[in-house]
């Protein structure tokens, strides 16, 4: 049975207005994070949605900038297209652009996914650098301070795609998957970690989404259907983080909560 989550759900008029309340929400949670353990180790997504809250952290004139301790701050990816780090189809190059090449992030601090590795070697070796980066042996797992997800039309996260192989995966901490109905190969941190966040947020915009943000969260539990159902945090909490335009369908579209169980 899944695990009971109170969904909390922010709601912003634009998408101006969203990465701003996406980049607010990012700056303060590396903030707790450092003042709470010293560090901050955050996983993120990559896509179109993102892109305007990393050029807000990285703009100087912006509130944020100065919010984010970047010196404590270890950068992962929540999973990554299997293509060099140039290619334009690279989470990895999108974040570079819009974030990395303007903030004092030190490059050791950078956890990229090696997408331009064979997939099975490119999931193995970053499974063992988390390892190395939180102290684990092999039998131990991960706990981010955040982890920011997307979501896609078809219900999926990270590079959890319906009926794809990596649903099934509940021992690993990284894993090469294949998605058929896109005929290639991804690299995801798997929904087991994930969950095992402290902090876990959707940052989803735009009225295409709308009627799976309310599918996801309000309809039949069918994670085979819609992997995004398999994301209910071990802490009981799950944020989201929306435009008015993906808010439309819900019940309170200006910003809610939400009992799932």
């Amino acid at each position: 049975m899944p695990r009971p989550v109170l969904v909390s759900y922010r709601v912003w008029t634009t998408s101006d207005a969203l990465a701003a309340g996406a980049a607010e929400y990012f700056a303060s949670a590396v903030s707790v994070s450092v003042e709470a353990r010293g560090v901050a180790r955050v996983a993120i997504s990559g896509g179109t949605t993102p892109k305007a809250m990393f050029m807000l952290l990285a703009d100087r004139s912006a509130p944020y900038f100065a919010r984010v301790p970047w010196e404590k701050l270890h950068l992962f990816w929540v999973d990554e297209r299997c293509v060099p780090p140039t290619d334009k189809d690279s989470n990895y190059r999108m974040t570079k652009e819009a974030m990395l090449d303007h903030v004092p992030l030190p490059a050791s601090q950078i956890h990229r996914m090696e997408g331009e590795l064979d997939p099975g070697e490119a999931a193995a070796r970053y499974e063992a650098a988390i390892r190395a980066e939180f102290g684990l042996d092999r039998s131990g797992n991960p706990v981010f301070d955040l982890v920011l997800l997307g979501m896609g039309e078809d219900g999926h996260t990270a590079s959890l795609f319906p009926h794809t192989a990596a649903l099934n995966e509940l021992g690993r901490i990284v894993v090469a998957n294949h998605v058929a109905q896109k005929d290639t190969w991804r690299i995801t941190l798997t929904w087991t970690v994930i969950n095992r966040a402290r902090e876990v947020a959707f940052l989803i915009e735009g009225a295409a989404k709308a009627q799976v943000v309310r599918d996801v969260f309000c309809g039949a539990y069918d994670p085979e259907a819609k992997p995004s159902q398999l994301i209910r945090p071990a802490s009981g909490r799950l944020d989201l983080l929306l435009d008015a335009a993906a808010a439309e369908m819900l019940p309170e579209p200006a910003g809610g909560t939400l009992e799932l169980s």
